[in-house]
């Protein structure tokens, strides 16, 4: 029986900025058509990047490292008392691409590896997407007044990170101005579009982890 070879994938969608979609299809675009023909989220899954690989279910492999490093990153849920495992993990695109880089590079075939480009619509999507999310999002129903500090930090990285004085109800202060989480995140990180909340903690605990144990 000869192997079929396909591409291992990284998705996005501008719904859920905190996870990525990773799996494997044979045909990608295929595989993105078929799940943006759901009107269950808000925009469109789009492809991050692809990974070329000589035989199928290779994406297995790749999960089974990631939950190997951190169990905590893949989505799990139950549901009507069964649990669901599903392929969506808690990580940046950048950071499931890190990953993707360094399999290449052990097997020497960097060159299987590619970044898809967004196009201006799916550049404008995601923009719409974030300005959305940070109009729902303010220090004061986190319960962070002006004046405290929160702590910017990647999330792939334990050390400690930059502390900002928070000087209004979605500002924090950098360089004498005020910048956005989204704007400060996109500018350490050098991505062109990031949910904000999810790089920064206050006293220890992640915003994102703050707003969701609130429930706004």
């Amino acid at each position: 029986m000869s192997q079929q070879k396909g591409f291992i994938y990284i998705l996005t969608n501008p719904s859920f900025p905190d996870y990525v979609k990773i799996g494997y299809a044979d045909d990608v675009e295929k595989r993105v058509q078929e799940l943006n023909r759901t009107e269950c989220t808000p925009f469109a899954f789009r492809i991050y990047a692809t990974y070329e690989v000589g035989s199928r279910l290779k994406d297995k492999n790749l999960h089974a490292i990631i939950d190997t490093l951190n169990p905590n990153l893949r989505s799990r849920d139950n549901l009507n008392g069964r649990e669901r495992v599903r392929e969506f993990y808690q990580m940046s695109a950048e950071d499931a691409y890190a990953i993707l880089k360094g399999m290449s590079l052990i097997h020497d075939c960097e060159d299987k590896l590619k970044i898809i480009p967004l196009s201006v619509e799916e550049n404008n999507e995601a923009d719409t997407a974030e300005t959305k999310r940070a109009k729902n999002f303010t220090f004061k129903l986190c319960g962070i007044e002006s004046g405290e500090e929160i702590e910017f930090c990647n999330p792939a990285d334990e050390k400690p990170g930059q502390l900002f004085k928070v000087i209004d109800d979605r500002h924090v202060e950098y360089q004498g101005k005020p910048w956005s989480l989204s704007a400060l995140a996109a500018e350490f990180t050098g991505s062109k579009s990031v949910a904000g909340p999810r790089y920064f903690k206050y006293k220890g605990e992640w915003l994102n982890d703050i707003r969701n144990r609130i429930g706004f």
